[in-house]
């Protein structure tokens, strides 16, 4: 065990509206295409908002069918059988972990013996991830409680993810989720990085759950001012629009993703494709559960960050901003930015994922750092859209509206969810040493 040892992101896989494929998602993201639209199978005729990125009529079935000759038999039959029971959200999180697991080799490596199933851990960014689930097992209850799912009891748990993952890809090292809101899938990461350093593992499955939402907690968070549904829900692909003035909440969405992460010295080892290397994680708190973003918090914990892992400011190149399209909450973290980088801060660039992709919540540090990756590695920078009137105090360049060519070897990904919660993280280029 060494607390020095290099850990990389060997697999990734991404299921979003613009795509369930790398390539798809990348290629979708620079066309600058928005994923959003009406809620289609959600009921929102009792609730305000009715705009989201909806993957409700995502083709399970298709998917399971395209894993047919890629994996072994046996994963293949475990899967079928726990899809029949398994919540939609569960039967997600299960597609992209297989996705990942062939993306990284996993299939060869423990196949060949190079990796062994008792030294890979499976991590599950999120909480309260079957909303929708639960919620209708609650109204089947009310109308006769006899006929809801008896596995609620166990499929309704957040566990059940990780329990599933585990037994479809016989993953018998450390199994668990971690919640801390939008932040989770940063949290979740910092996490297998330590079960790589501390904890004997040699290969941790990071997968950061599709957030499953109700009518209720829809409902809730447009009563409490977060999300949008004043003025676009008869527009829904111009909702979600960070650093524009008309900004006026996020947009929750449907999306998820996996990253499989392991040591440098395996990853050359057993030969396998090096997407970047994770430079750092690290998280904070504001002192303050309400969602009201800290400058002071955020500028605290870059700057934190920056000085653990030796990386000068003037090193990173991109800021793959957590930019909700909140009035409160772009701005902020736009000033804790500049307040850490100060004049590299007009050097670097800044773009809005979440402008395209609406928010997908737990989730979407895994989904974003994906996005910044495939940036990184493509050479160029998706644009931030819907900024038709730029915010005055934007005075950064956000990739506005425009596909930007730029060199990047450090990124920085910020998440910052509510109950204060903070987690950043640097990777960097993958350069062959």
């Amino acid at each position: 065990m060494s607390t020095n040892r290099r850990v990389v992101i060997t697999g990734m896989s991404i299921n979003t509206p613009l795509g369930d494929t790398l390539d798809g998602f990348y290629q979708g993201l620079l066309a600058g295409r928005s994923a959003l639209s009406n809620w289609k199978k959600l009921d929102t005729s009792r609730i305000y908002s009715k705009v989201g990125a909806d993957l409700s009529d995502y083709d399970i079935a298709a998917k399971v069918k395209s894993f047919e000759g890629r994996v072994d038999a046996d994963v293949h039959k475990r899967l079928r059988k726990l899809l029949k029971t398994a919540p939609w959200s569960t039967q997600l999180t299960m597609l992209m972990s297989i996705d990942g697991w062939l993306d990284a080799g996993l299939d060869k490596a423990t196949a060949s013996g190079i990796l062994d199933g008792t030294r890979i851990a499976s991590i599950i960014a999120g909480h309260n991830i079957n909303f929708n689930y639960q919620y209708e097992g609650r109204l089947q209850f009310q109308e006769e409680p006899d006929y809801m799912d008896s596995l609620l009891a166990l499929t309704g748990l957040d566990t059940d993810h990780a329990g599933s993952v585990s037994e479809v890809l016989q993953i018998r090292g450390p199994i668990y989720t971690i919640g801390s809101a939008c932040a989770s899938a940063n949290h979740a990461l910092r996490c297998a990085v330590d079960e790589i350093r501390y904890h004997d593992v040699d290969c941790a499955v990071v997968t950061g759950a599709v957030l499953d939402f109700s009518p209720v907690e829809l409902h809730a968070m447009a009563l409490m001012g977060a999300i949008t549904y004043r003025s676009f829900n008869e527009d829904p692909q111009r909702a979600s629009r960070p650093y524009d003035t008309r900004r006026e909440g996020f947009v929750p969405a449907h999306g998820g993703g996996t990253m499989v992460i392991e040591p440098l010295d395996l990853a050359l080892k057993r030969g396998a494709k090096i997407y970047a290397e994770i430079v750092g994680i690290e998280a904070n708190s504001d002192g303050n559960h309400l969602p009201q973003p800290s400058e002071e918090g955020q500028s605290r914990l870059m700057s934190k960050l920056l000085k653990m892992t030796g990386v000068a400011p003037e090193e990173i190149d991109y800021i793959n901003a957590h930019a909700t399209s909140t009035p409160l909450g772009d701005i902020t973290e736009l000033r804790s930015i500049k307040r850490v980088f100060g004049a590299h801060a007009y050097k670097l660039k800044v773009n809005a994922t979440k402008s395209m992709l609406g928010h997908t919540c737990w989730s979407a540090p895994v989904v974003e750092s994906i996005a910044a990756i495939l940036q990184m590695n493509g050479g160029k920078l998706h644009p931030s859209i819907n900024i038709q009137d730029l915010d005055p105090e934007v005075d950064i360049d956000v990739c506005r509206d425009r596909i930007v060519e730029h060199p990047v070897r450090y990124i920085m990904k910020n998440s910052f969810g509510f109950g204060g919660i903070n987690c950043v993280a640097i990777f960097k280029r993958w350069e062959g040493k």
